[in-house]
């Protein structure tokens, strides 16, 4: 199953030249659609559905520079467009679809949809300070730089607009119009959702594989497809996996009449074995320390044409709490502690931390929550602390008490570098749902390779540019909902049946992850000691191991999370200094 790909500028790599567009280079295999008119281009690559007639009368857009309307139609691709005076490249907005550059000198920008092709001497170094800072305090303070010095992103809802002897622009393509209520948007939701699903069942004319954990999103995606053609939903459980989940699966699959399977994992397929022969690619993702448990249940419906996953409904149905920040921002204090309170009451906690947490970001704003953690680092040393109650811009997590002084002052200057940045939003809903959006496409594009090496081809109907623009034009404090779970789901597709859109609970993988960490303990600590991170003199490792001690035995649950992130990132770093020639 091939992987696509596409070069442009100085990128020189073998595949054939789309007429029209000079050097623009696909992957052998790749998913093209194209049109020309004289020095005018323009070109779809991956998943579009688009008609020729579509794309020649998009023509004149690309003639006067309306970028964005060219990505508008449904599906996930990338499009290319050049009118002779301008190259404009964009990828999707969750930015499964990557757009990567580097700067060089008189020849210009090079780009490409992997990293990898940007590189000249076969040798690209890793950003070891940047991974420290993502550690830290996540990855979503840098929406523009990549795991390598000197290559960086296009961030999703942005384009990259090229013109000879001129610097790389970015152009905003999020196109998103708001809505007034609910009900207006769930209908603009569920037909987008629905044409995202239903047009690539139809399509394939066959069987087509799926995700069913028994959670809202996969289970969704399974009954839309079921409608439109023949499925094969495939469920993972274990020893550790919650009932529930198993129970919502099998009824799910009962309902749609779809085939299941079940595959029953056991010790080898916990979490962070890194098996021999486990593929990596472009940049660290959690998804590297569950590959056993993903070869174990995609087994089945590998070879299939393709594979829904419910991958980003999370974050396109769901708001987090930062949307009563935005209400303080906005001076709607009473309606925000009403809220809040609300929400505490409903589940039975204590309002008053929680309050304060959020009216704390609301105070700071991102630049000086940034700053605040900048010098908190400078102080240090930073100890693990319990997790702060509430949303916030910037929260030192546990990877904060793993810095070294040397690692601190690293992040730190990171940290006042994105203070500055003037391109993220500075509204705590809208910085929030993108940061989100972008992390789950880094998650999706990071597995691009274990679907290649277990013959899947996934497909992310949640993560679509025109299903992302109808979820996102709900304001997040009504996606959130207190007394509904994702109310616009059950809003936009009222068909579903009441027994699945009931459900409140969620599944997780913690259990699965505290087992695994106590099996491969030893090798994980040794991971760690070795680790680029720890040789360059970012991280400390003993600190590292006493936490992932703790953790192994079922305590310091609130360092779970930091601790998936550094053994994924040791483990990738590994790769990176015997394929890439880093030092070691």
């Amino acid at each position: 199953m091939e992987q696509e790909w596409l070069t442009g500028g100085t990128a020189a790599v073998d595949g054939a030249v789309i007429e029209g567009l000079g050097d623009l280079r696909p992957a052998p295999g790749a998913r093209v659609r194209a049109a020309c008119e004289g020095p005018v281009g323009l070109a779809v690559v991956g998943d579009c559905l688009v008609a020729d007639e579509e794309l020649r009368a998009a023509l004149p857009a690309v003639r006067v520079g309306r970028w964005a309307e060219l990505t508008r139609w449904p599906g996930s691709y990338w499009v290319v467009a050049d009118n002779g005076r301008q190259r404009f490249v964009c990828g999707d907005l969750a930015g499964i679809r990557a757009v990567y550059y580097t700067l060089r000198g008189d020849e210009g920008a090079a780009w490409a949809s992997q990293a990898r092709l940007l590189e000249q001497d076969k040798r690209l170094t890793p950003d070891l300070p940047l991974l420290a800072a993502r550690l830290t305090v996540g990855e979503h303070h840098w929406p523009h730089r990549t795991p390598y010095e000197q290559i960086r992103m296009v961030p999703g809802g942005f384009g990259l607009l090229l013109a000879p002897k001129a610097p790389p622009q970015l152009v905003d393509v999020t196109g998103v119009d708001p809505v007034d209520e609910l009900r207006e948007g769930a209908v603009r939701f569920g037909e987008a959702l629905t044409d995202a699903v239903q047009h690539r069942v139809r399509a394939t004319g066959g069987v087509v594989g799926a995700d069913l954990s028994g959670g809202l999103d996969s289970s969704t995606t399974v009954v839309l497809a079921a409608d439109a053609g023949t499925v094969h939903a495939v469920t993972y459980t274990d020893g550790y996996t919650s009932g529930e989940d198993m129970a919502f699966a099998s009824r799910i699959a009962e309902h749609t009449g779809a085939r299941h399977t079940v595959a029953t994992g056991g010790d080898e397929q916990l979490p962070f074995g890194f098996p021999a022969g486990q593929p990596s690619e472009a940049e660290p993702v959690l998804e590297a320390a569950m590959y056993a448990m993903d070869a174990a249940y995609l087994h089945p419906v590998q070879g299939l044409p393709l594979h829904l996953t419910g991958h980003g409904g999370d974050i396109v149905l769901d708001a987090s709490s930062s949307c009563w920040v935005r209400l303080l921002q906005d001076g709607h204090r009473r309606e925000a502690h009403r809220q809040v309170a609300a929400f505490a009451r409903l589940r039975n906690t204590a309002p008053g931390p929680y309050w304060k947490g959020l009216k704390q970001a609301a105070d700071l704003g991102r630049s000086g929550a940034l700053e605040r953690a900048a010098e908190a680092l400078e102080r240090g040393p930073v100890t693990l602390q319990t997790a702060v109650a509430g949303w916030s811009w910037c929260r030192l997590g546990a990877g904060a008490s793993w810095l070294t002084g040397h690692g601190c002052h690293q992040v730190a200057a990171l940290l006042r570098q994105a203070a500055h940045d003037q391109q993220q939003p500075e509204q705590a809903d809208e910085f929030d749902q993108w940061a989100a959006l972008r992390s789950v496409g880094a998650s999706a594009r990071g597995w691009a390779p274990y679907g290649h090496a277990l013959g899947i081809r996934p497909v992310y109907p949640y993560l679509d540019n025109q299903v992302v623009r109808a979820a996102l034009a709900v304001p997040a404090l009504t996606r959130r909902g207190l007394v509904t779970y994702k109310p616009l789901l059950r809003a936009a597709l009222p068909q579903l049946p009441d027994w699945l859109t009931s459900r409140r609970s969620k599944g997780s993988f913690t259990a699965q992850r505290i087992a695994g960490l106590a099996r491969h303990r030893a090798r994980l600590d040794e991971l760690v000691h070795t680790s680029l991170l720890a040789a360059s003199g970012l991280i400390d490792p003993t600190a590292v191991g006493t936490v992932l001690a703790q953790a192994a035995r079922g305590q310091s649950a609130t360092a779970i999370a930091d601790l998936h992130q550094l053994l994924v990132t040791c483990w990738w770093l590994t790769g990176q200094s015997t394929v890439l020639g880093a030092p070691c």
